[in-house]
């Protein structure tokens, strides 16, 4: 590797920003493109082109027109489209799973089945059905409660929950309004999720500490489920209300996914929930979340791109190296948001006001005038700090700079009360 990389990042949101900020700390240039325009990624990218970022062929010749010689893909639906595998073919590494492999991700019947086929520790129990009305039969006879999933992309906001969001006369009706080609009925998983992203190439896992993501919308968990609120992580790998057994039992079924898929490379996701029994599979994602990728980027020591680029030459990745400090993110949204968003409130905060804590703006629209809301997620604040407690307080001055006219965050995130409520639920549950 020298210092002549030129990377191509291929997304625009909170995540991507994240991306762009670990790229820009090593020597390479940055290109992006996206099908919107980030103003911090922009800040940090020698060029920001628009296009349809799930178009295969524009990505690639996009990559070729500014001699990229190495690509990163952030969000899931490029991935679907085979964007991976036109950057691969027009002789541009992506540090991203090809079509065929982003299938642990983007269809969930593939997914359980797969790990089923390869008797991949944590599955819960699970059914598949092309059919409402048999999935609706299959609900009635249930003896417990169950997640209802579509099959493919939804966003993070398409799984409902009997006995904890709905009723099963309401997910019967969920899925009889929304008329999906297939849905995964999975036996509902008790006790408290966690997050474990890899870096994956040639075989080589390398993982990164865990995370705790809040999909809810509301303070106290409370609301329908969103792209995810905020996210902590603690300085150590492992989380309060977990331990090193838990962590390794996590890593382990990453690893025996990486080897079932052998052609895997990139960023792979492992959702978790931490249950009596030890970690099960909630899900697998293909890339970096989001917001996770905000906890874990900046407490990376080690240079993402030496990574990318050990991927990409057949070397063994490096070992990595995490800064001890824990790291708390909160995300504004709009007012309304997720039911009924209002966009069009001034953004009022920056990278310089902000203070101690770092910025990643999502889904904004950057005029002439200043930077608004649009009907998305608008911007994250990450706090850093030597304790969960510290990192949520920097993060919580900066939401207080930034205001609620016109946004709304959840100001619980990483707070004490919280996080003791996840451990107490945890040992609740292990008695």
């Amino acid at each position: 590797m020298d210092d002549t990389e030129r990377v191509l990042l291929v997304g625009g949101g909170g995540r991507e920003h994240a991306i762009s900020r670990a790229v820009a700390a090593s020597d390479a240039t940055l290109f992006a493109c996206a099908s919107n325009r980030n103003p911090g990624i922009e800040s940090l990218a020698a060029e920001l082109e628009t296009l349809d970022e799930t178009d295969p062929e524009a990505v690639a010749a996009y990559a070729e027109s500014v001699d990229a010689t190495l690509a990163v893909v952030g969000p899931e639906t490029p991935l679907a489209a085979g964007v991976a595998d036109a950057l691969d073919d027009a002789g541009v590494y992506a540090f991203a799973p090809q079509q065929a492999e982003a299938r642990i991700e983007t269809d969930k019947s593939f997914q359980r089945t797969f790990l089923d086929d390869h008797d991949i520790a944590g599955n819960p129990d699970y059914a598949v059905f092309e059919s409402t009305d048999e999935a609706c039969e299959y609900i009635d006879g249930y003896d417990g409660d169950l997640a209802v999933k579509p099959a493919g992309l939804t966003g993070g906001k398409g799984v409902r929950v009997t006995g904890d969001q709905v009723t099963k006369a309401e997910a019967k009706q969920y899925l009889r309004d929304s008329d999906y080609d297939r849905v995964v009925l999975e036996e509902r998983l008790v006790g408290e999720e966690f997050t474990v992203q890899a870096f994956v190439a040639n075989g080589d896992v390398r993982l990164t500490p865990a995370v705790q993501d809040h999909k809810r919308a509301y303070e106290g968990d409370e609301g329908p489920n969103t792209g995810g609120m905020g996210s902590y992580t603690a300085p150590t790998r492992t989380l309060p209300f977990m331990d090193e057994g838990d962590y390794d039992a996590a890593g382990d079924i990453i690893e025996s996914v990486v080897d079932a898929l052998p052609e895997y490379k990139g960023v792979l996701y492992g959702q978790f929930m931490l249950t009596d029994e030890g970690p099960k599979i909630v899900e697998f994602n293909a890339r970096f979340g989001d917001p996770e990728a905000m906890n874990t980027l900046p407490v990376l020591e080690t240079s993402f791109l030496n990574v990318v680029t050990a991927a990409r030459d057949g070397e063994p990745l490096p070992e990595l190296q995490f800064s001890e400090r824990a790291t708390v993110c909160k995300y504004a949204v709009p007012a309304g948001y997720p039911t009924d968003p209002e966009a069009g409130a001034l953004v009022t905060i920056d990278a310089d006001s902000a203070g101690d804590a770092l910025l990643f703006y999502a889904s904004v629209d950057a005029r002439e005038d200043g930077i608004y809301t649009t009907t998305s997620r608008s911007f994250a604040v990450v706090g850093t700090g030597e304790t969960i407690a510290d990192a949520e307080a920097v993060a919580e001055r900066a939401l207080q700079r930034a205001g609620d006219d016109g946004l709304r965050a959840r100001h619980d995130i990483g707070t004490a009360d919280l996080v003791q409520r996840r451990i107490d639920h945890m040992a609740e549950l292990r008695e």
